[in-house]
């Protein structure tokens, strides 16, 4: 049984996704171990209690971000955690957080990365006459945005879109496409060549 670790800062609906995908046996022998944020009032904290999953609020306001991160990296070693998904996780990943999870950390980015990557993709997408958006699970790297990607789905931009109703058809391909992307990658049949993230031949 593969272990998760979930990071979230917000209402957490790619983490209630994920263990609706453990619980409807859509996302076979993976657990969610631990659900930990920065902020202490997250939504996501609150629905991984009602689940009776383990939850830790550690706030990151005023403090260094080695001793943030160093303090996250245990609790995420304590319980064990095989993979570490970020599920709408406000903070920017430090190199010795991914050191301590190599090619063992996820993230989900509402857009078709390399493109729009960073904060308001969705808006980026409209204001750049874009005709298909969608969003990227792809494995954290040192820099933002910017790591292998693993799986992307597409949604078409309509012109009388808005940033919310694009949002919206984007979320929802994120919860397919993040569970999809973790039982891939857990499965283990998979090589990184270069940037390219190759699926092994049956």
């Amino acid at each position: 049984m593969h272990r998760l670790g979930i990071l979230l800062s917000g209402r957490g609906s790619n983490f209630l996704a994920i263990a609706n995908a453990i619980h409807e046996d859509r996302l076979l022998s993976a657990e969610i171990a631990v659900v930990l944020s920065n902020l202490e009032d997250a939504p996501g904290l609150t629905a991984a209690r009602e689940l009776n999953i383990p939850t830790f609020a550690i706030p990151s306001a005023g403090r260094k971000r080695a001793e943030h991160d160093a303090e996250m990296i245990a609790r995420l070693h304590q319980h064990k955690v095989d993979l570490v998904c970020l599920a709408g996780y406000m903070r920017i990943i430090s190199p010795m957080f991914v050191e301590a999870f190599p090619n063992r950390i996820l993230n989900v980015h509402p857009s078709l990365l390399p493109a729009f990557p960073g904060l308001d993709a969705q808006a980026q997408a409209l204001n750049y006459g874009a005709k298909v958006a969608g969003c990227t699970v792809h494995f954290v790297d040192e820099a933002v945005d910017h790591g292998v990607i693993v799986l992307q789905k597409t949604v078409p931009v309509h012109d009388d879109d808005t940033d919310e109703t694009l949002s919206a058809r984007i979320l929802e391909q994120e919860h397919r496409a993040y569970p999809e992307a973790i039982a891939a990658v857990l499965s283990g049949e998979y090589s990184i060549q270069d940037r390219r993230y190759v699926r092994s031949k049956v």
